[in-house]
């Protein structure tokens, strides 16, 4: 398998983080896959951002739940783009996506998009809790998942396994040998995330993972020749 390189919330390293403008920029970069996050509006809209709440990124102040999608149409995400809902990211760019679910709540909206417009092959989901994984494995058919640890041990090979995901996303600062050993015995991939710098990219590649999720669109030309 060739190794991957995932745009972490578009390039969020130059160009504001879950954006449309961000997201074509990975695109244009020539990244493998581009990873965003989702929430629920107050009205029901798979809305693209990260946090619970909107202070970091954009210029209001609250949570995303308490929000209907007009009010956070109305606030400026950064450069003057405007909060994306997911359907909108389909149609701007033609990469996989890999959509990282906060709570099982959003694992059913999303699924609902997916079966309409048949999107299995092209959305791995993700997300750091169990639980949504294993809500959206059984609603939509063939979908490929990916449980996101930031501080694990080796339990979350057995995690992931039960979960039924194909793939684990883990912190680089934590990775161990013992860690990817026991992923591999399980057949699962491994990301490696965040991989910013050379020697983030040569650890990486020295245990010998499947790809990185890296804010700098950069790392696509340099990982071609790092052993």
């Amino acid at each position: 398998m060739n190794f991957l390189t995932i745009g972490h919330r578009g390039v969020m390293g130059v160009e504001p983080e879950n954006t449309l403008r961000s997201f074509v920029a990975a695109q244009e970069a020539g990244l493998d896959a581009i990873e965003l996050d989702l929430h629920l509006s107050k009205d029901g809209a798979l809305v693209v951002m990260h946090d619970t709440d909107v202070d970091r990124t954009t210029d209001g102040t609250g949570p995303i739940a308490e929000k209907t999608l007009a009010e956070l149409r109305a606030l400026d995400a950064g450069r003057g783009e405007r909060v994306p809902v997911f359907e909108e990211v389909l149609e701007a760019v033609r990469a996989p996506l890999q959509a990282e679910i906060k709570d099982a709540q959003a694992a059913r909206a999303l699924a609902r998009v997916m079966n309409e417009r048949g999107l299995a092959g092209r959305v791995e989901v993700s997300s750091f809790h169990d639980e949504a994984i294993a809500e959206i494995k059984p609603l939509v058919p063939g979908v490929r998942t990916a449980l996101v640890a930031s501080r694990y041990g080796t339990d979350v090979v057995d995690r992931a396994v039960a979960a039924g995901a194909e793939t684990v996303c883990l912190n680089i600062r934590r990775l161990t040998l013992e860690i990817v050993e026991r992923a591999r015995a399980a057949d699962l991939r491994i990301i490696g995330w965040v991989v910013n710098t050379q020697d983030h990219l040569r650890l990486v590649r020295a245990f010998g993972l499947d790809g990185a999720t890296t804010d700098h669109p950069d790392i696509k030309r340099t990982g071609r020749f790092t052993a």
